[in-house]
């Protein structure tokens, strides 16, 4: 049976003196995997709710750059967190194959998304009970 990444906070390297903050992001140094897409969320008011969904290929770092939000995730086989992402020199991990919602957008929220792979929809699962199938599948020792 493959070895599956877990979900997890990751605080960011800050440079800064007195005209403010820099964060940077570097990947395969402070996340576990090139960048090969970027994409944000805005707008979204606190009654939203983002992501229901999981992906079979791509890996995900999520970083709330102003406002807040939460992520609640789902590992398909019963595991469930909710994270609070409110500061922006901290982000959250998702592995492939982790269910994601993101939701209680504040009105100046902006989540930064950054993935491992281009984006391709036939490797999104949109559909709960089907995203535990697969993983029950995939998750299957040999």
């Amino acid at each position: 049976m493959a070895e599956y990444a877990e979900v997890k906070m990751i605080e960011f390297p800050q440079r800064g003196d007195d005209r403010g903050h820099l964060v940077i992001v570097e990947g395969m140094r402070d996340i576990p995997f090139d960048i090969k897409r970027v994409f944000y969320i805005y707008g979204s008011d606190s009654t939203v709710i983002r992501g229901q969904h999981a992906n079979k290929k791509t890996e995900f770092v999520l970083i709330n750059i102003s406002g807040h939000s939460k992520v609640r995730i789902k590992d398909g086989r019963g595991k469930e967190e909710i994270f609070l992402l409110d500061r922006p020199h901290t982000g959250i991990y998702l592995p492939r194959l982790i269910w994601k919602d993101m939701y209680d957008f504040s009105a100046d929220s902006i989540l930064l998304c950054l993935a491992s792979e281009h984006y391709d929809p036939e490797e999104y699962i949109r559909d709960y009970r089907t995203f535990t199938e697969y993983v029950k599948e995939e998750r299957k020792p040999e």
